[in-house]
């Protein structure tokens, strides 16, 4: 998996990056709920990045329920979250999809392509 992580200076923060890159592994399939992520000594030495900077993205991705760290064991994926009643569930679809929408427009993308390329990610 380390092999697939790489840096940029592309002016988006490292955090960020990485955080980014971990998050589309996990979606791909690559990264499975109960994996097992390289610490984040390993990932820091190959990326020859700060071990803050490592810190601040799986902290993150800890924060939001992506991941889960089991002291002395390590840090892995975390299994599928319970399912959100409904209405918490439309409000964040909703964010999620105006979030995207602004994303897409600030890259100088068409909202509309991106739609188009989630479905046909989830319909190969």
């Amino acid at each position: 998996m380390l092999d697939r992580l790489h840096v940029a200076d592309t002016g988006v923060p490292i955090y960020v990056q990485l955080r980014e890159q971990l998050l589309g592994l996990i979606g791909s399939g690559v990264l499975r709920p109960g994996a097992q992520l390289p610490t984040m000594r390993q990932v820091a030495v190959q990326l020859k990045i700060d071990l803050n900077t490592v810190q601040r993205a799986y902290g993150e991705l800890e924060r939001d329920g992506v991941l889960t760290t089991m002291r002395g064991r390590g840090t892995f994926v975390a299994s599928a979250p319970p399912p959100l009643d409904p209405m918490r569930r439309a409000a964040e679809t909703q964010a999620l999809a105006a979030k995207t929408i602004a994303t897409a427009r600030a890259a100088g993308l068409d909202p509309a392509e991106i739609a188009r390329e989630i479905l046909a990610r989830l319909n190969p």
